[in-house]
């Protein structure tokens, strides 16, 4: 019997010690460069996930006071995983997210990977009217090799920017109104606040908040609050992409808004200077369509936007998430300028009502080189369909 006792406790001993496991479950589809969340108890000491061959993924806790769970970043993912979770000295190099001015920059292993303009910041040349001044959006995005990819206050379109978010045909109180063509003086999005900014092994971010403001009814007047969540993985060294995520959040301000079927409006990629002219960029898509009349119209789950820019071919993908509104969203593609939009207008009538969040998911792929489709496809199945996963 005292036998029996002192080997159950002996068990009971090993078993308390034996290290949790997080079970992946992925099914069989491959997926690539993979964040994998999962809750963990805040007084966990596990800091880091390692699997059969040694591997260490560190573990990104929670932010800041945000309801994102415990996350892991995987080179790729297909089928199902276990890794055990350990305290683990070693680190990985983390996404680093900082405060610099009216911007906010981030990195990643010592390379800049983008800047948000918060505040407005100073016109890149003095032909500018004070009525284009804006913030709330993202530029530069630069590629691994160091390119900007995307571009500001271009000359034949001075109200693009990078990527942004706007809406151009709207109605707001029975008015028709504008918020995408800033030269128009309907309307216009002003930034308005940071919220939170982080770093960590597995990706860093921040958000904000912007406010669209109606000019049509006498006095300016907020019709949609915004806000923004960018989250922007980290990098494997051996890698020559990365990829960050977008999530734009739109609540009615008051009343409902209208907006009437048109060819654009909604998120926007403005490409680099260099691209400018119907041959200068190309423009592929998850249907693998190239020619970019064709792509014009069209709906796909994701589109990508490359060329040449100072000897060193580069691009960026676009990637729209599958809860979408009205997934997979038509694109209006520019048919001599490097510009592309998701754009649920052209599938017709819609409206943002009082009480009902309008959410829009995107993903951006920056890359060194021509596009790979069959590594987009597969990180976007990461994307559109993220593994399961508990600690046990």
């Amino acid at each position: 019997m005292l036998r029996t006792v002192a080997l159950a406790l002996l068990f009971t001993t090993f078993a308390a010690k034996a290290p949790p496991l997080l079970r992946i479950t992925a099914g069989n589809v491959l997926r690539e460069h993979v964040l994998v969340e999962f809750d963990l108890p805040k007084d966990s000491q596990v800091t880091a996930a390692i699997d059969s061959e040694g591997n260490v993924y560190p573990i990104q806790r929670l932010v800041l006071n945000s309801p994102l769970p415990a996350s892991i970043l995987l080179p790729s993912l297909k089928g199902d995983l276990r890794l055990k979770l350990v305290a683990d000295a070693r680190t990985a190099a983390d996404v680093k997210v900082e405060r610099n001015g009216k911007k906010l920059k981030a990195t990643a292993g010592g390379k800049p990977l983008l800047e948000y303009q918060a505040e407005p910041g100073e016109f890149p040349r003095t032909d500018i009217k004070p009525i284009f001044r804006r913030g709330g959006y993202l530029h530069p995005i630069y590629s691994l090799s160091g390119k900007a990819i995307t571009d500001d206050f271009p000359p034949n379109h001075i109200h693009h920017h990078g990527v942004w978010f706007a809406w151009s045909n709207a109605e707001f109180e029975g008015r028709a109104t504008d918020f995408w063509n800033m030269g128009d003086g309907k309307g216009l999005v002003e930034f308005a606040s940071v919220g939170k900014n982080w770093s960590g092994p597995a990706h860093g971010g921040f958000t904000a908040k912007h406010r669209y403001v109606d000019l049509t009814g006498g006095s300016p007047k907020t019709a949609i609050d915004e806000d923004w969540e960018v989250r922007i993985l980290n990098r494997f060294p051996d890698q020559k992409f990365w990829v960050f995520d977008l999530v734009s959040t739109q609540r009615c301000a008051s009343t409902a808004l209208k907006f009437p079927e048109y060819r654009y409006g909604g998120v926007g990629l403005r490409g680099n200077w260099a691209w400018n002219g119907k041959d200068a960029v190309q423009f592929f898509t998850s249907e693998g369509v190239t020619d970019r009349e064709k792509s014009h119209t069209m709906h796909a789950r994701w589109c990508d936007m490359h060329g040449v820019i100072d000897g060193q071919h580069v691009g960026i993908t676009v990637m729209g998430h599958p809860d979408n509104f009205r997934a997979p969203q038509p694109m209006r593609v520019h048919p001599t300028e490097p510009f592309v939009n998701f754009a649920p207008q052209q599938a017709g009538d819609f409206e943002m009502q009082p009480g009902k969040p309008y959410v829009a998911r995107y993903r951006f792929v920056i890359h060194d080189g021509p596009p790979d489709k069959d590594r987009l496809d597969r990180i976007w199945a990461a994307y559109a369909n993220p593994p399961k996963a508990e600690v046990r």
